[in-house]
């Protein structure tokens, strides 16, 4: 199978203007499978008798998490993007290298990306909440559902207010690089190279070990770590080649208008289609101002090239996604787990049925077509707007924030249905 993963990207000054951080990700996935939105509030535990169970495996609670945003398939625990209540945000990616993948059990990427966000409040934090995670359960599993298998190992992407970090893993060793000034993306390859800020302490002397690394040259490692086969490489760097060139070609004036156009570049492969293709989408602004709100828009849908960026903004007394929640289902045979379902539940949002719907008049109504992007569009202008006075006028009414997601994917759904019932 060729390898497919995601894209996830990160702008800071001066590439950015006023002063923010801009962080975006696609997540590419099997083209049937449906992703979410979902919020959970900060919550206490009672970490002394709670077990927390993720996607396949219990592992230690913690006394106290923090609220959190994600958008994951809606079959597992853990989250492929998503942001907390104190602006951090997290992206994460397949990779493959010499180190052989785990088939057992254990934690998933995505399990690590919410894990981080639950119980961090700083990107770097969060960087060692999930070294530390990795160390104790390790990553492995099968990331689909259903009888199709796919696991890789995992990189991420971290930002926060201040700055970002790249973290890259290959079984229990990693390496980490902190980034404090203009853009930097991962993709579905190694690309830390020499500059290295944090690592597994064990990291180098293992590669030594196995024969990757002679103890005497630079230590590069995505070199060290990496495929030895020259045409695997050459085909998970093409989409990461892409990303940079896109961020570059904007550097100096990137806004989260900008990285939404990145992330609909379909040319590029950024926006995929086909077997893998583009499930939900996220783009986030982290205002270097501690005064102002961090922004967090999500799509919930496929193609973000025919999609809605809807903001989300942490605040008190925010209610459950219902509109972009996906039913559960269990199975009846307890021992058995959610990837062992023969045929994929189904598990569509009131938003995903919808958006699915207008997709197909579309495709296949060029008259109307036009009528329906164009009315999409117009209704993410104005969400833009309403963003930017918040941001530009430093205001923020609570009472109608609380609901700003939920009431635009509401509006969203009107869009559709007048469209689909006309």
């Amino acid at each position: 199978m060729e390898l497919c993963s995601c894209d996830t990207f990160v702008a800071l000054p001066p590439a950015t203007v006023d002063n923010r951080i801009i962080f975006g990700k696609n997540s590419d996935r099997l083209y049937d499978e449906v992703q979410e939105v979902v919020y959970f509030p900060a919550a206490a535990h009672d970490n002394q008798r709670e077990r927390l169970k993720c996607t396949y495996i219990e592992i230690d609670q913690v006394p106290e998490t923090y609220a959190v945003i994600l958008s994951r398939p809606a079959w597992l625990w853990g989250a492929e993007m998503g942001a907390n209540e104190h602006g951090v945000c997290i992206g994460n990616e397949a990779v493959w290298g010499k180190e052989e993948v785990s088939k057992e059990e254990a934690l998933l990427g995505m399990d690590l990306v919410r894990l981080g966000l639950e119980r961090a409040d700083t990107a770097e934090k969060a960087l060692k909440v999930i070294v530390d995670l990795l160390e104790k359960y390790g990553q492995g599993g099968n990331c689909a559902e259903g009888t199709f298998l796919f696991s890789y190992h995992n990189s991420f992407l971290i930002a926060d207010r201040k700055e970002a970090w790249i973290l890259e893993t290959a079984g229990k060793y990693w390496a980490a690089e902190k980034v404090q000034e203009g853009v930097r993306n991962i993709s579905n390859q190694l690309s830390i190279t020499t500059k290295i800020d944090l690592e597994h302490p064990d990291m180098r002397n293992y590669a030594k070990q196995r024969g990757w690394w002679d103890g005497k040259k630079g230590f590069d490692f995505a070199a060290t770590y990496s495929y030895l086969d020259t045409n695997k490489m050459l085909i998970s760097g093409g989409r990461y080649c892409e990303g940079y060139k896109l961020l570059n070609k904007h550097k100096g004036n990137i806004t989260f208008e900008t990285m939404m156009e990145i992330l609909r570049d379909k040319p590029s492969g950024i926006n995929m289609e086909g077997e893998f293709q583009t499930t939900a989408s996220m783009v986030s602004i982290l205002p270097q101002d501690s005064t102002l709100p961090c922004v967090h828009f999500f799509t919930g849908t496929p193609d973000p090239e025919r999609s809605i960026f809807k903001p989300f903004i942490f605040v008190p007394n925010i209610s459950q996604l219902l509109d972009t929640s996906s039913p559960t289902f269990e199975l009846e045979d307890p021992a058995k787990k959610k990837s062992d379902f023969k045929v994929k539940p189904d598990r569509r949002h009131p938003l995903y049925q919808q958006h699915q719907q207008i997709l197909e008049i579309i495709d296949n109504n060029k008259e109307k077509a036009q009528t329906v992007l164009d009315n999409m569009k117009k209704m993410e202008k104005e969400l833009f707007q309403d963003v930017e006075s918040i941001l530009q006028n430093k205001h923020l009414d609570v009472n109608k924030t609380e609901n700003l997601f939920s009431q635009s994917t509401k509006d969203e759904i009107r869009i559709y249905r007048s469209n689909i019932d006309s």
